[in-house]
């Protein structure tokens, strides 16, 4: 059977063959488009989507077939598959009879379709299910055309072109809204305010693309639901250009995704059945034949009702290696028509318009909504940091302005101060004098001075505004885009399940009981239950995982600081601290590079495991547990510097001991927002420039490498040179587009950093915008040049991310209200000023922050091993703390200051978190989320597109009314017709007899 199916497809073949050889022969030099492989052979239709798959050498001994021929349907073909189609059916049916007198082995090779095949079994598989995918595509309406013998070895082409009626039928059912022909004018403003915004645009017209616009900025199209009965209220004088090419790709990739295909089942339980695609009429023969095989009832039920969706479960298991959308022409190229891709390499992925507002329209009329609206957030996330970065540079200044002034460190500095403090650690360390951190103490003053909690409070504020702007913003782009009507319902609609998804219920269905018939259409909580436990289980281990890595880097900080105090070399000694905090984070950076690609792998596993029905509901779950296991990795060490770092250390005498041998660490005198300064810093720049640029640019490239070494294409490079790659070739060697979460997700931890942790970090917002300047445009330059051209997808806003970046500035109020209140040094200054300052200042207050020790209560073994290093012996030594002295009643005793102190910290967190949200929520009602001139303008759509419809009814109205009247009046005058014609033969017949 199979043997003559595929001796028909050769058939069919060799007719297209000639018959395109006779084209070729009427055109006496081929199409310049069709060269470059953006368009078929005949130079006419354009190529919307490519297919990829790998192809056998041809053998010696056997013909190989023309590499290029025409699978597009014509008269001839469609009528010699419909004769086959019958054959094959009576074919069938005769080997169903036949098969009840005939023993069961003698015809289970005729049954697998096993007879008479050349290919191995495998390819065969491949092979057979490809014709099976194509020839339902050109039932489809698709045009599809074949190209076997290119310029990459061993691999084929199947170029895919789709008709005007194809588009419109698909263009309907996916509900896409496009221009009609009815314009009318966008007024903006009036009056002062008109005149205001003219003089602003034309003050920022350098920074604006040199992108040319089909029509003016205040004139546009009334847009419409595409209908085939409306089809006279749209502007179709040019239908090549009616529907742009990402649009047309979009419409192909729909059909691709909903073609049902046969999957490949594997039947472990049937002997001799075992990795074979099995059709469904043999499956069920051979299941009449056994009725008493277990499970086979339940096979031929399952066959008969389930079939997997096409390209994705075709891509997953090889029978297909790539498919994608072409890109608009070269780059490289001069060419007098700029065609979109070039306009957009160079006025956006060019480095030297870093200056310049993005062209969104061109982006999103290039790539489609969703990537456009990332871009847009990107460039207004951007644009919102310059402000922010100004104040940050303000506050950092300040600090440098007022560091000479500041009293504490002009208290620790002074040469005249003979403080002596504790050691630092156990042994090695000896006692040391307040005045050596001069330098700690004028550095933290830098971040930790009266302006950081203004700071503090302009970012929470910030942040709201970002929001609200943002949601102005996006609703500007759906007007103008056209997506103000457009619903997540209807695009879940035809958000199809995942093949994954089907083929786990097809499981289900055929592992119930072979009693039980009904169709299982869902998969269960139940089902789910042991995913769901895993997934819980892996994420706290991952979790686990971070803590255990930050408590390893606590112990190399302790053992690293106790050695170098072990040193003979004094420099060595003297900047121990410095070393092990700058090692330590750059251990934490590295370790935090690592571990973001392995909880980026498990998360996509764990997602893979819970089978999530639709693609939408894959990326946001797989969303969440990325970014639960990236925000702990990244700022576990830094939440751990920020809190924990100094609290539980204990006292001299009594300190607190990890393994009964490492003394817990403690802040320096500054205290520890010098230190959590450093971490911010390391980690934020090393994130950036590492991972987001250095990656980005490397990875991408490398994987090409890789790609174009595979293909032997690099064997063939001196031959190959003079020739240029296809379009649709070139853009294999590109990589593919993996989405959008991998963008947004480094974005949101750098929205961590400048939120979260500000207040220790003023120049965060800075370094951020510096980064997102490059970020935006090496991006542009990825999308433009090293990726294959992503399927366009509609969307209305930005998702679950707009949900993430809500709860990180909620999130970011909170934290830097304990950095305020428990980090820095802001309360106990202004507890100890207005409250135990005997003169409103701040002199005194080191010394009211230093506790006294007898250096005589120290533990056996654990007193300096050096204690005259200052020159002269110790009695009394001083550490940072509220305890009452020794020679108190309670000694080392918690003292009433401590106390004091955390409930005025308590009451800040309180006081600070309440005011702020709450002023965060009074910005949120202050401003609308919709502009005024746009809802004006959605309302001012919605009465023209009601008097357009108006005026189509009346005019329908008129054209009946003349149609009715017209026929009546054709009707009266064959009657009146009628009637003079039955007078005269009356009048003859009178005539007649009056004769005779």
């Amino acid at each position: 059977m199979y043997q003559n199916v595929f001796s028909f497809i050769h058939v069919i073949q060799i007719y297209q063959v000639r018959h395109f050889k006779l084209l070729k022969a009427l055109t006496p030099e081929e199409n310049s488009q069709s060269q470059q492989g953006l368009y078929f052979q005949d130079g006419q239709r354009r190529v919307d989507y490519v297919l990829t798959y790998h192809i056998k050498k041809p053998g010696t001994g056997r013909s190989y077939r023309h590499s290029t021929y025409l699978l597009t349907e014509n008269a001839v073909a469609r009528s010699l598959r419909r004769s086959t189609h019958r054959r094959d059916r009576r074919a069938r049916h005769h080997q169903a009879q036949t098969a009840k007198a005939q023993p069961s082995s003698a015809v289970t090779d005729v049954e697998l379709g096993n007879a008479g095949e050349n290919l191995n079994g495998h390819d065969d598989n491949k092979a057979f299910r490809r014709e099976e995918f194509e020839g339902k595509l050109r039932d489809m309406g698709l045009e599809l055309e074949k190209d076997e013998e290119g310029r990459i070895p061993g691999l084929g082409f199947v170029k895919i072109h789709a008709p005007w009626n194809v588009l419109c039928r698909e263009a309907e059912f996916m509900k896409l809204k496009m221009p009609t022909k009815k314009v009318y004018e966008v007024k903006d403003c009036s009056g002062v305010m008109e005149k205001i915004n003219s003089l602003v645009s034309k003050a920022l017209e350098p920074l604006h693309p040199h992108v040319e616009e089909s029509r003016p900025k205040n004139i546009k199209h009334l847009s419409h639901t595409f209908s085939r009965d409306k089809q006279h209220l749209f502007d179709l004088s040019d239908k090549d250009s009616f529907f742009d090419s990402k649009t047309r790709s979009s419409i192909v990739f729909e059909i691709l995704k909903r073609t049902k295909c046969k999957a490949k089942y594997s039947m472990e339980h049937l002997k001799g059945f075992q990795s074979l695609d099995v059709g469904k009429q043999q499956v069920v023969t051979w299941c009449q034949r056994h009725p008493f095989k277990e499970g086979l009832l339940q096979w031929k039920h399952c066959l008969q009702k389930w079939r997997i969706s096409g390209i994705s479960s075709l891509l997953g298991s090889g029978v297909y290696t790539a498919a994608y959308p072409l890109h608009d022409g070269r780059i490289n190229e001069e060419s007098a028509d700029l065609g979109d891709r070039k306009l957009l390499y160079e006025e956006w992925a060019n480095y030297g318009v870093f200056y310049k507002y993005q062209p969104i329209g061109l982006v999103r009329k290039y790539f489609g909504e969703k990537i456009g609206l990332y871009f847009a957030w990107l460039g207004l996330y951007t644009q919102m940091l310059i402000p922010a970065s100004l104040v940050g540079v303000i506050v950092f200044l300040y600090g440098c302005a007022t560091v000479d002034d500041n009293i504490p460190s002009m208290e620790i500095c002074h040469p005249k101060n003979n403080i002596t403090m504790c050691p630092l650690c156990d042994r090695v360390c000896s006692y040391w004098k307040l005045s050596t951190a001069c330098g700690t103490a004028r550095a933290s003053h830098l971040f930790d001075n009266p302006a950081t909690v203004f700071f503090s409070i302009f970012m929470a504020l910030w942040a709201a505004m970002f929001m609200e702007h943002w949601k102005r913003r996006q609703m500007r782009l759906n007007y103008e885009w056209d997506l103000t009507g457009f619903e997540d319902e209807e695009e879940a609609l035809k958000d199809h399940p995942r093949a994954e998804y089907e083929f786990k219920v097809m499981k289900k269905s055929m592992s119930k009981d072979q009693k039980s018939q009904q169709k299982v259409e869902k998969l269960t909580l139940q089902d789910r239950l042991p995913a769901y436990m895993t997934t819980l289980v892996m994420m706290l281990l991952m979790i686990g995982v971070t803590f255990a890595i930050v408590f390893g880097v606590i112990l190399y900080r302790i053992s690293t600081k106790a050695a170098l105090y072990m040193s003979s070399n004094p420099v060595t000694r003297s900047n121990a601290q410095l070393t092990v905090k700058t090692t330590a984070a750059i251990i934490n950076l590295v370790v935090i590079l690592i571990l973001d690609e392995v909880y980026g792998a498990v998360a996509r596993w764990l997602t893979v495991l819970e089978v999530p029905k639709t693609d939408k509901s894959f990326e946001e779950r797989l969303i969440f547990k990325t970014f639960i296991l990236k925000f702990f990795n990244a700022f576990t060490p830094i939440i751990y510097i920020a809190f924990f770092r100094g609290r539980l250390v204990g006292r001299p005498g009594n300190y607190l001991y990890v393994f009964e041998s490492y003394r817990m660490e403690e802040c320096a005198h500054g205290g520890c927002l010098m230190e959590l300064c450093i971490q911010l810093s390391i980690t934020m720049l090393g994130k950036q420039l590492i991972q987001n640029n250095l990656f980005e640019i490397g990875v991408p490239k490398l994987k090409k490498l890789i790609r174009y070494i595979r293909s032997k294409q690099g064997g063939y490079q001196e031959e190959e040179r003079k020739k240029k790659l296809l379009r649709y070739e070139t853009d294999h060697f590109l990589e593919p587009f993996a989405g959008l979460t991998p963008e947004y997700m480094e974005m949101i931890i750098q929205f961590g950093f400048v939120t979260l942790f500000v207040a220790s970090f003023p120049l965060a917002p800075l370094f951020a915008l510096l980064n997102n300047i490059i970020e935006i445009r090496l991006d542009a330059k990825k999308f433009v040049t090293e990726l294959r051209r992503p399927v366009a997808a509609r969307a209305k806003d930005i998702g679950i991310w707009y949900d993430i970046l809500r709860a990180v500035a909620k999130v970011a109020v909170i934290i830097n209200a304990f950095v305020i209140s428990f980090t820095s040094d802001f309360i106990p200054r202004m507890v100890y000023q207005y409250m135990y300052s005997p003169d409103g200042s701040m002199h005194g207050f080191v010394n009211h922050t230093l506790s006294y020790f007898n250096v005589t209560h120290f533990q056996d073994g654990k007193e300096p091993m050096d204690p005259v290093h200052l020159g002269y012996p110790v009695e009394i030594c001083r550490y940072k703390d509220y305890r009452d002295p020794p020679w108190s009643p309670t000694p080392y005793e918690i003292s009433k200051e401590f106390w004091t102190v955390l409930a005025v910290r308590l009451a800040f967190v309180i006081v600070f978190q309440n005011v702020v949200l709450l002023m965060n929520d009074v910005v949120d009602w202050l401003i609308p989320d919709i502009p005024k001139d746009i809802s004006l303008q959605i309302h001012k759509e919605k009465i023209l597109l009601v008097d357009l419809f108006m005026k189509e009814e009346q005019g329908k109205i008129r054209f009946l009314e003349r149609r009715v009247s017209a026929g009546a009046k054709e009707n009266c005058s064959r009657s009146n017709n009628n009637n003079c014609t039955k007078a005269h033969p009356r009048s003859g017949h009178t005539n007649s007899t009056k004769s005779v």
